[in-house]
């Protein structure tokens, strides 16, 4: 009967006591679930908590820019008359329905851009708004309409009116 050899100890250094092979070192970087994006999560540098991007608060628009960005899109043909329904009273949206029948402001594959507006406040609650349009063309459109603040405190618009350019 052969006795099987016996094997020789490992050497090891003095003071160590465990039976274990020595740890081996890996210098490549796990890749797929295991790497840094896996389980064991980012890299301990990038495990410091992130700050959110604060940005200061922006004010909101003034209902000059608002209103005049929503006749914009209905006179352009963007947005139907009674999408703007709720923020024009009186006469006004007779008017706006006559207009945006022959859609002044539309532009065939670009949408037309607003290029300067100015208001004038006749009173408290009352702005006076006139807008330059570009539609794309050498000259510029007028848009002006009336703006009054209800007793709701919401802003309607009393009056719109738009001017051609001249042949």
């Amino acid at each position: 009967m052969t006795r099987p050899r016996p094997r020789p100890a490992a050497t090891r250094p003095p003071g160590r006591t465990d039976t274990r092979p020595p740890a081996r070192t890996d210098t490549r970087r796990p890749s797929g679930p295991s790497g840094p994006s896996g389980p064991s999560g980012p890299p301990a540098a990038s495990r410091t908590p992130a700050r959110p991007l604060r940005t200061p608060p922006q004010p909101p628009p003034h209902p000059t820019e608002l209103f005049t960005e929503r006749l914009l899109l209905v006179l352009s043909g963007q947005k139907p008359v009674h999408w703007a329904a709720r923020h024009i009273a009186h006469t006004a949206f007779d008017d706006l329905t006559r207009l945006a029948e022959s859609a002044p402001l539309a532009v065939h594959g670009r949408r037309p851009t607003v290029h300067r507006i100015g208001h004038y406040e006749p009173r408290s609650g009352v702005f006076e708004v006139f807008a330059r349009i570009c539609t794309g063309g050498p000259s510029l459109r007028a848009l002006a309409f009336r703006l009054h603040l209800g007793e709701d405190a919401r802003w309607r618009c009393t009056a719109v009116e738009v001017g051609t350019p001249a042949p």
